[in-house]
């Protein structure tokens, strides 16, 4: 991963969480938090080569196994339990979930290659990065400027001064209709749990949300303008031409496998005027100061995905390759803008914002460890028992505090031209 070597870890001096690239005075981005990392390079340039740890070989599960044994590690009795398979008989294909190593995964129906599982360890972990994920771009859910046009330029600073007369006016102001009238369709590709689905939903009640995955993991009871379908994005989007307003896209990292087609999908569905908006990770864990070895459990663990996806035809570079900027541009979309922000790992933040992010994405790690890593390690041919010592590896690496850990992360958005 390239990135600024800039202030130490921790510093006195803080930097911003995230920078915005390419975006205009008006584009309604998020005002983040002060950092404690230095910022990543700036969007505006060509993207950055793949880092170092991306491009050297990945150190073979003999190696977590020699560790553990100098170690005389005993953190390996608590990886957690396997997830009992399903007796029912369910003659729905897609309720045929794979079983790899005791652990649930979606239907082999389709072409979709998720690596993460399905089962309730890991949706308690989507919800986990929910939380973790919105408090990045300023505790929203959204950075795309959904809100009516005469509501942004009204909020510009020239027009305060007309604040306290607009306010005895406004039952005639148009600039306070609800800031969901022009929202009318909304979806949601790869919505896991649903969660973001429901706080959108709750959120603009007038519009009619769509979240599509292809596990049915969400839950029954949801706002009334929700709803949930099987859909694999990889394949044809079955919606109409010019019918959507606003699509979220968050977390594919590693199940595209060609990109522009993609977006070229969300470009075809979505109405001029509205908006696309992709949030992706990067899967290098790396540091400020030296404090992730590269042959550390962490720094090692990029190049575990990096290596798996290889595997499977897809990628876990989107962040670092530009993909999500590329694939907009080529596919059409106009005023597009990038917000970049890092995920800390541990609570070693000053920043009580970042210290929380920290905190929430340890806990989300080390909660279910096997539910992100079985499915690529199955896939490089590690046996359960070599993948458990990597993780008993890794947790031990997290739990000692000393290293300064996070990723990556790179929201985009950019709009259909009228």
């Amino acid at each position: 991963m390239a990135d600024d070597q800039g202030s130490p870890v921790g510093g006195a001096s803080a930097s911003p969480l995230g920078t915005h690239g390419a975006s205009s005075p008006n584009d309604g981005g998020a005002s983040p938090p002060k950092s404690d990392v230095s910022p990543p390079k700036s969007t505006g340039s060509p993207a950055p080569a793949a880092s170092p740890q991306a491009q050297t070989g990945i150190l073979g599960p003999e190696h977590w196994a020699a560790q553990a044994q100098q170690e005389d590690d005993d953190a390996n009795s608590d990886l957690g339990s396997d997830a009992a398979s399903s007796t029912a008989s369910i003659t729905s294909t897609i309720l045929q979930y794979r079983t790899i190593h005791g652990r649930s995964y979606h239907s082999e129906q389709g072409s979709a290659q998720y690596w993460g599982s399905n089962d309730q360890p890991q949706q308690d972990v989507m919800d986990i990065n929910h939380h973790t994920l919105t408090l990045g771009i300023g505790d929203k859910l959204h950075l795309a400027p959904l809100e009516p046009e005469n509501l942004r330029v009204f909020l510009q600073p020239n027009f305060f001064s007309f604040l306290l007369l607009l306010l005895l006016f406004y039952r005639e102001a148009p600039c306070w209709t609800r800031t969901d009238n022009t929202l009318q369709t909304v979806l949601d590709i790869g919505t896991g749990t649903g969660i973001w689905a429901i706080d959108f939903a709750d959120l603009y009640p007038n519009a009619h949300v769509i979240g599509t995955d292809i596990s049915p993991i969400q839950p029954a009871w949801v706002p009334p303008n929700l709803q949930f379908e099987i859909e694999d994005c990889t394949r044809e989007w079955t919606f109409h031409e010019d019918s959507i307003d606003y699509t979220h896209i968050r977390w594919l990292v590693g199940s595209i496998q060609d990109w522009d087609w993609f977006m070229g999908q969300a470009y075809r569905i979505t109405r001029p005027g509205g908006w696309v908006e992709s949030h992706e990770t990067s899967s290098i864990i790396t540091s400020d100061d030296n404090t992730v070895a590269e042959d550390s459990p962490m720094g090692q663990w990029g190049k575990f995905f990096i290596e798996g996806s290889k595997k499977l035809g897809s990628t876990f570079t989107v962040v670092e390759d530009g993909l999500q900027r590329k694939a907009m541009e080529a596919a059409g979309f106009v005023d597009i803008h990038e917000f970049d922000f890092k995920c800390p790992i541990g609570d070693w933040p000053k920043d009580p914002v970042l210290k929380e992010m920290g905190r929430f994405t340890q806990h989300g790690l080390e909660t279910d460890t096997e539910g992100f890593v079985l499915f690529m390690g199955h896939t490089l041919g590690w046996s359960r028992e070599e993948i458990q010592v990597y993780i008993a590896q890794l947790r031990n690496q997290m739990r000692s505090g000393a290293s300064h850990a996070y990723y990556n992360q790179k929201v985009v958005w950019g709009r259909k031209p009228n």
